[in-house]
């Protein structure tokens, strides 16, 4: 067979020629533009200037919603948490009782009775007319996720005798936060964005956001130490700005094999190892400005999710709300910074233990939450997570360092930086939690009753399982295996 003959003829055959080409070509472009806009930090609600921080505070919500922005500038400062029965505490009791009664659509009538109101029921408002807006819909979650907390952690425990039952969460509560929080993709209940992301105001309205120029509106306890809490948090966020720019600009590289990108990729990498230093020295700044025996007394009990007591404590309800029972109900954490998974994925740290690395895992490795870090990235806003979704898929640093001499040890460096930091980390955790809950809260305004000290020795002091984190995991188990994950990302043994 003649198989030129099956050839078109020569101008036919270089017009089919040209028109694949053109096609192949075309499509190349497309994929680049379309890379390239996938890549635009604006789409993630990012901003160049001030990361993960939008970069104006949130606007109020619209009259219609203003019944939940007074409620929270209510709360602040009036309310205190149901298991403190100092004198001050008893003091704020009666206001609590009628803060959560405003709340309540379906409270008894005897909270009515017994202090005397007839008090307007709350509906359980929609969000819909706020989706449109994602600054108006960020902030319906804060004030919702703030007011869930101030009213669960404001309850009275129950008589002694009985059996402490799940927490019931008002639908006038629980059905917008749900709502809103489908629609941001984030979990219903107080996270770390809520916290320190979206809960500031500048100092000089003039000015824009930096280190310098924000003030936190919303505590729980009204202690400068909760406020410097928030602080050191937002600095770390904030430093952390420069490695998104980092991250950023490895991506986008033409090529990551010439002389001049190794050569740029190099500089990075050791730029990253002092941005990672900043954020530890920042961390561990922390010890001067708020107190330990504050924060695990009068602040850290605000932040607790429904299984902050472990598989075993009593749960919160969600009412009116489909399929509640499956919420991520668990309280905020350092875990959800979305800047520190960016980094860890960028740098390629094995927390799910799926990658064969030495050293080996320790037997208390093996036994670790090893979905933390997933699990975290539900508390995160949506366009965060999949920004970081995003990241998971893009070029390995750690598999062109192992392939490039000139940058392994920069590499490591920054690897090392970053173990250092969470080996402070353990440190700060040990002596703000783990010793802490060895401890009585005897500064709050004077001596606890006896029946105060029975309930906190039963169920925090005498052993209730392991010391948790607001989230209710092993805490000391969780924060050595991510230590460890860390160290087992180096190169060099």
């Amino acid at each position: 067979m003649d198989v030129f003959n099956l050839l078109p003829s020569p101008p036919l055959f270089f017009s089919h020629f040209f028109r694949l080409a053109f096609s192949v070509f075309h499509s190349k472009v497309q994929i680049r533009k379309l890379l390239n806009q996938r890549r635009s930090p604006n789409a993630y609600d990012i901003s160049p200037h001030t990361g993960f921080f939008p970069p104006e505070p949130l606007p109020n919500l619209p009259s219609a919603f203003g019944i939940w922005e007074q409620a929270l500038r209510d709360a602040n400062g009036n309310l205190s948490l149901g298991e403190d029965e100092s004198d001050e505490a008893l003091e704020k009791r009666p206001y609590g009782y009628t803060w959560r009664a405003k709340i309540d659509a379906v409270r008894e009538a005897s909270l009515e009775i017994l202090f005397c109101l007839t008090l307007p029921k709350w509906p359980a408002l929609s969000t819909e007319s706020l989706h449109s807006d994602l600054r108006l819909s960020q902030r319906a979650h804060f004030v919702l996720a703030w007011l869930v907390s101030f009213y669960v952690h404001s309850m009275p425990p129950g008589p002694e005798d009985e059996k402490s039952g799940p927490v019931r969460v008002p639908r006038s509560l629980a059905v917008p936060l749900t709502q809103v929080s489908r629609h941001l993709g984030l979990a219903p209940v107080l996270t770390f964005a809520d916290t320190v992301l979206w809960n500031w105001e500048p100092i000089r309205p003039d000015m824009p956001l930096s280190p310098e120029n924000i003030r936190f509106v919303n505590t729980f306890s009204g202690t400068d130490d909760e406020k410097n809490f928030y602080q050191a948090s937002a600095q770390a966020e904030l430093r952390g700005v420069e490695i998104l720019r980092i991250i950023d600009d490895f991506n986008n590289l033409p090529s990551a094999s010439d002389l001049t990108s190794i050569s740029k990729i190099s500089r990075d990498l050791t730029r990253l190892t002092g941005v990672i230093q900043d954020i530890n020295e920042i961390i561990t700044s922390v010890r001067s400005t708020c107190d330990p025996h504050v924060f695990y007394w009068d602040i850290r009990p605000w932040f607790e999710g429904c299984d902050a007591k472990g598989p075993d404590g009593p749960g919160w309800i969600y009412e009116g709300v489909d399929d509640a029972e499956n919420l991520d109900l668990s309280g905020p954490s350092a875990g959800q910074s979305s800047v520190m998974h960016a980094l860890d994925i960028f740098l390629d740290i094995d927390h799910k233990l799926e990658q064969r690395r030495y050293p080996a895992p320790s037997s208390e490795n093996k036994r670790a939450d090893h979905g933390f870090m997933e699990r975290m990235r539900r508390y995160m806003p949506g366009k965060h997570r999949d920004y970081l979704d995003l990241l998971s898929v893009s070029r390995s640093i750690r598999e062109l360092a192992q392939a490039t001499p000139a940058l392994r040890d920069p590499y490591d460096n920054a690897v090392m930086a970053l173990k250092s930091l969470r080996d402070h980390h353990i440190r700060i955790a040990c002596l703000y939690i783990v010793t802490m809950s060895r401890s009585i809260p005897g500064s709050r305004g004077g001596c606890p009753v006896s029946a105060m000290l029975d309930r906190l020795q039963a169920n925090r002091v005498a052993g209730n399982g392991p010391v948790r984190g607001t989230g209710g995991n092993e805490l000391s188990v969780l924060l050595k295996a991510g230590r460890d994950a860390t160290l087992r990302a180096r190169l060099k043994k």
